[in-house]
């Protein structure tokens, strides 16, 4: 037990370590970045993203050139809803998207600088096509013309004309051909993943119940014969049928790590149902300033030391046990926001410190329960492992409550666009979560490393252990 307990030790040093490095604002080399593959690459600097109100960002204005006149609202809502599911799909960016006036839509996005980066992510109208390539299927990234792009004529109003289409630099050029539409991304789940294999990159789509009839019967009448699957107007591969497709299939092409995860993600939160062009980029300035900042820094600090000199001074030597605890929650708590990554606005730090308290709530329960256990006459061994034991049901109770708490929040944030209820609840979730890990493994170790192989004087020195 006590080899074990130690090898624990060595583990939580080794990460309080890491964290506190990934934490600290200094430039991280770029093989280390590198291991953080789930971030896009150019916003990828292991640094604590802070929101509009604490650092500022990019605003973005998009505007439709459907003709004045028609009735958009609704459409134009769709829109602001699918660039905000893109921008914010997990809740940490806390973006802002929101209708102004009926034909435009503002976007304010904390913490970025990229500009290209943030177009990317808002402007992408994400139309796919499963498309018969015939038998001379087009090359990897030719622009072509579709029946569907060409008789719908809203994605791509400038080549609704047999055999045009739109080249990389935006002009309009002439095709020889007219690809024939057999199904569009309407047809697929919102489960789209990327895949890795020996080195190459590949996205797995699932198909909706209701079109797996169709979707096997072209298959099955279309195998061995190239099937093209383009997005907005632009070839991504025209893989072979090697055989009859009922629930899904996989999107091949010569894609990076990084077009993989961004194609999943746009066929998973789908098409803007009108064309948007970006009117205007611009950066915003911090609303609440740099002073905000460095005073909630100072409260935060303040508390998190008044907290720890209470578990200190009212329970000894657990609370030294506490207060290094909860040294080790902050430290893994601001890696995580790191990694993820989340930004922080004045909601989400919010959160944050609330989760802190729940952190301190669930030492205090097992602290109390570890004098109650004394107090009857247990040894100090027996006492640790009863007061972990005992107090557990106390602990799941009162955090489960909370999260069920915070998935409401989530939920209304996500319904009504109100990212910074969304913030808070995402933050308050990961916070709970850590706290869990922190008191029933990091404080754990602590007290059986403490209190397992310790003296039989300590058991009655009713002072150092606060009975």
């Amino acid at each position: 037990m006590r080899e074990r307990n130690l090898i624990s030790l060595v583990v939580i040093i080794a990460l309080s370590i890491l964290s506190l490095y990934i934490a600290l604002p200094v430039e991280k080399p770029e093989i280390i970045r590198n291991l953080i593959f789930w971030q896009d690459p150019r916003a990828r600097d292991l640094q604590i993203k802070q929101g509009l109100d604490l650092k500022g960002g990019l605003q973005v204005l998009l505007t439709t050139s459907v003709e004045a006149g028609q009735n958009i609202t609704g459409t134009m809502e769709t829109a602001r809803s699918i660039i905000e599911r893109r921008v914010n799909s997990l809740g940490t960016t806390e973006a802002s998207v929101q209708l102004q006036g009926t034909d435009r839509i503002l976007v304010e996005l904390p913490g970025v600088s990229d500009r290209q980066l943030a177009i990317e992510l808002i402007q992408k109208t994400g139309l796919l096509e499963f498309v018969d390539g015939g038998f001379s299927p087009p090359p990897e990234g030719t622009p072509i013309s579709t029946t569907y792009g060409l008789y719908r004529g809203l994605q791509y109003p400038e080549t609704a004309a047999v055999g045009k289409a739109i080249t990389d630099s935006g002009k309009i050029t002439d095709t020889s051909q007219l690809y024939q539409t057999a199904f569009t991304g309407e047809i697929l789940e919102s489960n789209a993943q990327p895949q890795a294999n020996a080195g190459q990159f590949a996205v797995n789509f699932s198909v909706k119940p209701n079109a797996q009839k169709a979707f096997e019967q072209y298959t099955g009448s279309h195998v061995r014969q190239p099937l093209c699957m383009v997005l907005d107007g632009r070839v991504l591969s025209c893989p072979t049928i090697q055989g009859v497709l009922t629930t899904g299939g996989q999107i091949t092409g010569r894609f990076t790590a990084e077009e993989a995860r961004s194609l999943a993600v746009t066929l998973n939160y789908g098409s803007l149902p009108i064309p948007m062009k970006i009117d205007t980029v611009r950066d915003v300035g911090a609303t609440l300033g740099a002073e905000s900042v460095r005073r909630s820094v100072i409260a935060g600090v303040i508390g998190l030391a008044v907290l720890a000199l209470f578990l200190i001074v009212y329970y000894r030597l657990p609370g030294v046990i506490g207060a290094l605890s909860l040294l080790a929650f902050a430290l893994f708590s601001l890696a995580l926001f790191v990694l993820l990554p989340i930004t922080l606005t004045l909601p989400g730090i919010a959160g944050f410190l609330l989760s802190i308290a729940t952190a301190v709530d669930a030492n205090i329960l097992v602290f109390e329960r570890f004098k109650e256990e004394l107090r009857g006459g247990r040894t100090l061994r027996g006492a640790v492992e009863s007061a972990f034991n005992r107090a557990w049901t106390s602990i799941r109770d009162s955090n489960v409550s909370t999260l069920l708490t915070c998935v409401i929040l989530f939920l209304f944030g996500n319904v009504f666009g109100a990212s910074a209820v969304k913030g808070f609840a995402v933050n308050l979730i990961l916070g709970i979560m850590m706290s869990l890990f922190v008191t029933m493994v990091v404080t754990r170790t602590f007290m059986r490393l403490a209190f397992y192989d310790a003296k039989p004087e300590l058991r009655e020195n009713k002072a150092l252990l606060g009975v």
